[in-house]
């Protein structure tokens, strides 16, 4: 069960570890700048002489290689940070590939062989969506974010049949959605209404890895506090329910003063969580 709190907890990592990882290459290659600068002024101070005749103030020496020592300790702890934040990004990665691992042995003919490799958190695995056609000259300028031409058709057709109550077609067409538009502005709300479509299926397993897919593709999205009641919920119907009382648990912790957060806490008390 400790394997689900982990990954909870590290589910907002894909971005916030690569600024992490961006900024501590940053950091090193700013301070290995710095340390050769630094030892070209303490090269030359020492052959001019400088150093040693009081004409770069005496204890120049001694000044340069206390700073030396302290560039010497901001490097290593950069690098200890480096390794430090690997290690969680590996460690994140395996725990989200454990639960994908135990939905698919929930899930009929699904094969855990098959299970595609567990994308690492942080890395750049969203295909770059094509762009959408210019706007004309005299179009407004717009903050939404652009998408690829057909994607907002693509979707709508899928959110259509899902209120004509086709759920089974609604549920194929969201997942083709999701496959065909990696990375799409669109995708979270796609991978929610999946699971909303395999929960009218009593396709329990499988519409707890979509509720997983949009909690974790964008957790502190418009769909991320239901989609992790509704995950809780999948899990507790699968009898899992110490990993659903810990994952219900999660929706009060993070999204505290909300219906989501007080629909949780009934799902607990059904389960007897503790």
């Amino acid at each position: 069960m400790r394997w689900l709190v982990l990954c909870l907890a590290l589910l907002p990592l894909p971005a916030l570890a690569q600024d992490k990882a961006q900024t501590l290459a940053d950091l090193k290659a700013e301070l290995g700048q710095l340390s050769a600068q630094f030892n070209g002024l303490k090269a030359e101070l020492v052959q001019s002489g400088a150093a040693s005749t009081g004409a770069a103030g005496g204890d120049a020496l001694q000044r340069m290689d206390a700073m030396e020592a302290e560039l010497t300790r901001v490097t290593a702890k950069a690098e200890e940070i480096e390794l430090k934040l690997n290690r969680v990004i590996s460690d994140g990665t395996n725990r989200i590939g454990d639960i994908e691992f135990r939905l698919c042995e929930q899930t009929e003919g699904c094969d855990p062989s098959n299970i595609p490799e567990t994308p690492v958190l942080g890395g750049n695995t969203a295909a770059a969506a094509p762009a959408a056609t210019a706007p004309a000259a005299t179009a407004p300028a717009s903050d939404a974010p652009e998408l690829a031409m057909g994607e907002k058709n693509d979707f709508d057709r899928a959110k259509g049949v899902l209120g004509q109550g086709d759920f089974r077609a609604a549920a194929d067409l969201f997942a083709t959605f999701t496959q065909s538009y990696p990375g799409s502005p669109l995708s979270e709300e796609a991978n929610f209404n999946r699971g909303e479509a395999l929960t009218k299926l009593d396709d329990t397993a499988n519409a707890a890895r979509a509720y997983l897919e949009a909690f974790s593709g964008k957790p502190d999205g418009p769909f991320a506090a239901e989609s992790l009641l509704k995950l809780g919920q999948a899990l507790g119907a699968l009898g899992q329910v110490p990993d659903a009382c810990v994952t219900l648990a999660e929706v009060g912790n993070r999204f505290p003063g909300t219906i989501h957060a007080t629909n949780a806490q009934v799902s607990m008390q059904g389960l007897g969580c503790q």
